[in-house]
């Protein structure tokens, strides 16, 4: 490894920003690429200090709410605090409230200036469209330290790295994985000389990463694991490949000693795993792991918020994750369109959906724990398919995680909005934010899928009350369409 004289003498302090957004809700929400760097550089020497803007359990956040605990709903997800703010010109004909979500400024203030003066900052980013937040964290940073130079990595620095170096207000912005880069760039910025005897500091698998630093954190009530980076399908809204690389995965003990340190360790019972591909290496990886898991009888709750395939959901696998203790399971459904499901790498059918229902099913788990994702203003995407979509889903006896499409810089989707003139090469990247359905059908208007949002809530609600569908599938998808031509024609 990269070793530096100097470096432990340098104290860092590494940030996680603010959002800014219509809606943010804590599902289980941590910077786990920014904590593997803090341990990458504590382990190097450096005094590494963490500012999480997004940590609802932070006791001087509890403090100022007059607290002693999180608002917490099921599982320990819940609200975040949202401080109204005026929206930015691309949002003015959007009808909804715009808000900054995090810990007051005053707390960011006083954690921040808690500890000894930084020698560098390192912020990560999280969502393209969430970049007003990157700035007014940056700003903020500037304010308390004018001399300190700032390094922003991320997901919006690696999407849309040129933007981020013009408006972010960084001094660097660094692209991609960053745990083997880091030193170079620090000792550009902080004027470090390596050991003559010092190597390149590179992490050719995941295994040789420490553990992310969540002991960081004050009070933690859930962390976020990840027991493989990158996914190998290439659907043509996703970015993964672009943000994670090539698809690897860690060796199980690895990942059995991780869980062991953060439930024994550290306290923590809420795990959520944030692959990409959590299921795609089943055979060799997954069921192993869910098989050690159950042996060692740990005794914590298992969240999947990234949309699982459902092709690899046999009887064994909805068997073993039932045992392992899995509570919040999240399909990949998106669209109930044959087309639109080759099109996005053949990763579900609505067979295989089915079938991995059924098997859910008859392991115990139901409507409390089971959703699917579905996608809408898609591009050229009819609200038939959308409505179709909804009733499969939903007469299956499956909750409905609705979510509306975004053009995300960089993936298959984006430069196919850009060649119909949807959308401009240089587009604001304020303007991928699903929230504001930037690739809806021209003579639909923004009410009509709200109304359709609605729809996909009541279907929910009854679902939770009554523990079976409201009607069979035909009848459901007719209901559905009456409403919304109804509403089409009152518009």
């Amino acid at each position: 490894m990269l070793q530096f004289a100097e470096a432990k003498n340098s104290s860092l302090l590494l940030i996680n920003p603010w959002i800014t957004d219509f809606a943010a809700y804590d599902f289980w929400l941590k910077p786990v690429g920014l904590l593997y760097l803090a341990a990458v550089l504590r382990q190097q020497g450096y005094a590494v200090r963490l500012v999480d803007c997004m940590d609802r359990a932070h006791p001087a956040v509890l403090q100022w709410q007059g607290l002693g605990q999180p608002r917490n709903r099921r599982w320990s997800t819940g609200k975040f605090l949202r401080t109204p703010i005026l929206k930015p010109a691309a949002y003015q004909d959007i009808p909804r409230y715009y808000s900054r979500y995090g810990m007051p400024a005053e707390i960011f203030a006083q954690l921040c200036l808690a500890g000894p003066p930084p020698a560098a900052i390192l912020v990560t980013s999280g969502m393209t469209y969430w970049y007003p937040g990157v700035q007014m964290t940056i700003a903020a940073l500037r304010r308390l330290f004018p001399k300190t130079p700032i390094l922003l990595g991320g997901i919006y620095a690696t999407l849309c790295t040129e933007h981020a170096r013009q408006f972010s207000g960084a001094d660097v912005v660094i692209a991609g994985e960053a745990e083997s880069v880091i030193h170079s760039h620090l000792r550009s910025v902080l004027n470090l000389t390596p050991d003559d005897n010092s190597t390149a500091d590179i992490f050719p698998a995941l295994d040789d990463l420490p553990f992310p630093a969540f002991d960081l954190y004050p009070q933690l009530q859930s962390a976020a694991m990840m027991t493989s980076r990158g996914c190998p399908l290439r659907c043509t809204f996703c970015a993964s490949n672009l943000v994670s690389g090539k698809y690897r995965w860690r060796a199980i003990d690895s990942v059995l000693a991780e869980l062991d340190w953060l439930h024994h360790g550290l306290g923590v019972n809420e795990f959520a795993f944030y692959d990409d591909a959590l299921l795609t290496n089943r055979d060799q990886h997954f069921l192993p792991l869910c098989e050690k898991m159950i042996q060692q009888q740990i005794r914590a709750t298992f969240h999947t918020p990234n949309g699982l395939q459902a092709k690899f959901i046999d009887a064994t696998t909805a068997k073993f994750m039932q045992q392992a203790g899995f509570k919040t399971i999240r399909l990949a459904y998106e669209s109930g369109s044959v087309e639109r499901q080759r099109d996005m790498s053949k990763k579900v059918s609505n067979e295989s959906f089915a079938r991995a229902v059924t098997n859910l099913y008859a392991v115990g788990f139901g409507p409390q724990e089971l959703d699917a994702y579905v996608m809408m203003a898609l591009p050229d995407q009819p609200l038939e398919e959308i409505l179709w979509s909804l009733a499969y889903v939903h007469a299956l006896g499956i909750g409905i995680r609705l979510a509306a499409f975004s053009p995300i810089p960089g993936t298959v989707e984006h430069e196919r909005a850009v060649t119909r003139g949807e959308l401009a090469s240089d587009a604001d990247p304020l303007l991928s934010n699903n929230s504001i359905l930037p690739i809806r059908l021209p003579n639909v208007p923004f009410e009509i899928y709200a109304q359709i949002n609605v729809l996909a809530k009541e279907l929910n609600k009854h679902l939770l009350k009554h523990g079976r569908p409201l009607a069979a599938m035909d009848e459901l998808y007719q209901r559905l369409k009456s409403q919304i031509d109804l509403k089409l024609g009152h518009l």
